[in-house]
């Protein structure tokens, strides 16, 4: 199958389009390089170009069997502060592209989505039929492209499976790909970054949420487990199955202490840590009920928060791109 990966120069993107080769499939990449980087595509046909250009995608999307979703802006608190850039990059660009799978026939899309969409729950762990009311634009964001998605199903009989992360962390094992992000807001690699002295300390957001150590909860999912999930979402399409939208967590959650605590047992450093005030659009809990992708898919997750953390720690002493591409 011949898979256009939107976004394929980022982190998950990165990650599905090894998985989505080594599985036997031909990837194209299509990534406007505003925060993914080239490298991190080495091996691939790479177009560079903006979801928002219709013209430019429409070429490529005559070609292919699949679309998968990856670009957008990605970044809780930035939306609270600039919301005008997630609903112009997430919804307005992102309907470009879903009107121009639609207008070239595009049969089948993954969607990047986020358990975000949820918003704030009485009860944990969350499944797919919890409300959906997500309270910061980065969520609504998300939420309106599986709207959009479940209405141009109706409409015009294009498939889905959009996939609702929990928190992707950790690297790829062969230690050629990861997590590089500017700015860096993810737990793992910020506490990896304050070790390594590149900043001052790490900001906790929060010691007062009602939790068992007043830290968010967060269910913590490594990114080859859910890039492998992304290859079976396709093969799902690929039996004629229905659409539908699915949770990728272990279904465990691990407070923002114990987070800290592994990468202190993986590194042999402590983490230097700052209390800060919460962050806009954080909530204490989130973490997942995966037994619907399990069931469906066939998917577990199968990586350790150990080998998240030690895999991120492996990539981030061995990439030596990371000043040249900063």
């Amino acid at each position: 199958m011949l898979v256009l990966v939107v976004g394929g120069a980022g982190y998950v993107g990165s990650h599905t389009a090894r998985v989505l080769r080594r599985h036997g499939h031909d990837v194209i990449i299509y990534d406007n390089l505003s925060t993914g980087h080239r490298f991190l595509a080495d091996g691939f046909k790479v177009i560079a170009g903006d979801i928002a250009d219709a013209t430019k995608l429409s070429p490529v999307l005559r070609r292919v069997d699949a679309v998968m979703h990856f670009a957008g802006c990605a970044y809780v608190g930035e939306s609270v502060e600039n919301p005008r850039k997630y609903f112009r990059n997430n919804v307005q660009a992102g309907l470009v592209l879903l009107n121009a799978c639609v207008d070239n026939h595009v049969p089948r899309i993954v969607f990047s989505s986020s358990c975000t969409v949820y918003g704030t729950l009485s009860t944990t762990p969350i499944a797919e039929d919890a409300p959906r009311e997500p309270r910061s634009p980065y969520g609504a964001s998300k939420l309106f492209l599986e709207h959009a998605l479940e209405a141009y199903e109706q409409a015009y009989g294009t498939r889905f499976v959009a996939l609702r992360y929990f928190n992707a962390a950790g690297a790829d094992e062969s230690g050629t790909i990861g997590e590089l992000h500017q700015p860096e807001t993810h737990l793992i690699p910020s506490a990896l970054s304050a070790i390594r002295g590149e900043r001052e300390a790490l900001e906790v957001f929060g010691s007062d949420y009602p939790t068992p150590d007043g830290t968010c909860v967060r269910d913590y999912i490594h990114v080859n487990d859910l890039a492998e999930a992304h290859e079976l979402a396709l093969r799902y399409l690929a039996m004629g199955k229905d659409s539908v939208a699915l949770n990728l967590g272990t279904g465990r959650g691990f407070s923002v202490r114990d987070v800290l605590e592994k990468v202190e047992k993986a590194t042999g450093r402590a983490v230097p840590t700052r209390i800060a005030a919460r962050r806009p659009g954080d909530i204490p809990f989130l973490v997942a009920d995966p037994s619907e992708a399990e069931k469906l898919l066939r998917w577990k997750a199968r990586r350790s928060l150990d080998e998240m953390v030690g895999s991120a720690w492996d990539w981030m002493k061995r990439c030596k791109q990371i000043e040249r591409v900063a």
